[in-house]
């Protein structure tokens, strides 16, 4: 049985991973199917601890090939009601396929076929996208004839799953992935050009942002929330550098996307926060800091992107009184104490002030995400680190051991990443892979991007 492995940090030139929808009824487990999958991937860095996050995509690797699985159940939960069942059901299908490569579809196998899942097959049919039907609650052999109705559907490849007890479920994964035929590749970019996503919660600036920093209104804005609904690009030419812009369409809470059409903007924000370099997460300075602005700053960080934090509408704050702005500082610290690294620009996009500051946060950035370091130099860090600050022995039983670190070697940038040899690799406490983190990058500048560390124990280690 093939399980989903984990994501490959190294960035990829020139193609996009093919996305694969779960699509289905409410209630029918696409979210526990969803999760199942995610479960089973092995991390390579330590998740930092306080930091929840919405669970609506992940990169996996399934039969040989990497795929981004999305849970359209955690991005859109639509409302059907009377008479408009069969265009609400429809709606939710052609929304949640229209950006996808391949659909999964889930149904409830205790429930019966039902009508809501004859239209949502109609749908799929005409989308001529590969399609596997996952009969979802199969969670024994003695449930197995209540798959034998869903034929009816017409669908190929069908199997009986259980999401719970993990069934049949990858298998069947398998089977729909190996029929997805190769994308073409992503059109050219810009040769050497940064790209910059701005992404946020709807109506906090990025469009007006984006448009005082391109000089002139190439965005549509209005106040009303979620006027972006796709990604847009722009391009820029700022002393004698290329710029691209990626003005993203807002991203709200799970419990607040009521739009039939957000599951596809959210997967096109995940797919611009993967082609850029650098991350922009706008914040509204009047409104103060959301949990959905947190979930976002740790998207785009997973995603491998240099992070910036843009308080915009920062005139607004000190209209209240004369502690606002002190106290805002104080929230944005403590909020975003997992990536504290990560510098803050407090802008007007309304007026401009200080937004020409957003130029050099960039280059800045974009420095610190391609930086390589000699083997050597960071050999000499390592030593110096370790010395400094000896990680905590390893516990085997009733005996104890220390844990060496041996050397260090960089294997890509953009994120900058590390394999790190040590004897224990297992036994490294979360804290002291955050303590490493931190030194490396007081040491190499590296302030505002990711850092990605591998452990691995030395052949021959004892």
């Amino acid at each position: 049985m093939a399980e989903a492995s984990p994501k490959a940090p190294p960035r990829r030139e020139g193609a996009r991973l093919p996305v694969v929808a779960l699509v289905g009824r409410p209630n029918v487990g696409k979210s526990s199917l969803f999760n199942r999958y995610a479960g089973h991937r092995r991390a390579l860095v330590h998740d930092l601890p306080g930091v929840t996050r919405d669970r609506i995509a992940e990169e996996a690797e399934v039969a040989g090939r990497r795929v981004l699985l999305v849970d359209t159940a955690g991005l859109d939960e639509v409302p059907l009601r009377g008479g408009e069942l069969e265009r609400a059901v429809q709606d939710q299908a052609r929304a949640a396929i229209r950006d996808a490569d391949a659909v999964l579809f889930v149904v409830d196998g205790r429930a019966g076929l039902l009508p809501g899942d004859l239209e949502i097959a109609r749908s799929l049919r005409r989308a001529g996208r590969p399609v596997a039907v996952a009969v979802n609650k199969i969670d024994h052999p003695r449930h197995d004839p209540l798959v034998a109705e869903f034929h009816a559907l017409g669908i190929e490849p069908l199997r009986g799953i259980s999401a719970e007890h993990g069934r049949g479920a990858f298998e069947l994964l398998e089977d729909l992935v190996a029929a997805l035929p190769e994308l073409p590749p992503e059109p050219e970019p810009v040769e050497d050009a940064l790209r910059i996503a701005l992404v946020g919660r709807p109506n906090a600036g990025k469009s007006s942002l984006a448009n005082r920093l391109a000089g002139e209104e190439r965005v549509v804005v209005s106040e009303v929330p979620g006027t972006t609904r796709d990604a847009v690009d722009l391009v820029l030419e700022r002393d004698g550098r290329t710029l691209v812009l990626v003005d993203t369409a807002g991203l709200r809470r799970p419990g607040r996307r009521d739009r039939v059409a957000e599951p596809a903007t959210a997967v096109m924000t995940l797919r611009a926060l993967e082609r850029a370099e650098v991350a922009f997460v706008v914040l509204d300075a009047g409104e103060g800091v959301r949990d959905q602005d947190v979930r976002i700053a740790g998207m785009a960080r997973d995603r491998g992107c240099a992070v910036a934090l843009v308080a915009n509408k920062w005139d607004l704050v000190a209209v209240r009184d004369s502690d606002a702005p002190r106290r805002l500082q104080a929230e944005i610290e403590r909020r975003f104490r997992f990536m504290a690294d990560a510098p803050v620009v407090t802008v007007s996009a309304l007026r401009g002030t200080r937004v020409a500051r957003l130029f050099g946060v960039a280059e800045r950035l974009s420095q610190a995400a391609r930086t390589r370091i000699e083997t050597s130099e960071l050999n000499r860090w390592l030593k110096e680190a370790t010395a400094r600050h000896e990680p905590a022995m390893a516990q085997r039983g009733t005996r104890r051991r220390p844990i060496k670190f041996f050397y260090a070697t960089q294997t890509a940038d953009r994120p900058p990443t590390f394999v790190l040899f040590c004897t224990d690799p297992k036994a490294v406490k979360p804290t002291y892979c955050r303590f490493l983190e931190n030194r490396l990058r007081e040491r190499f500048g590296l302030g505002g991007t990711p850092v990605r560390l591998i452990l691995r124990a030395r052949s021959g280690a004892g």
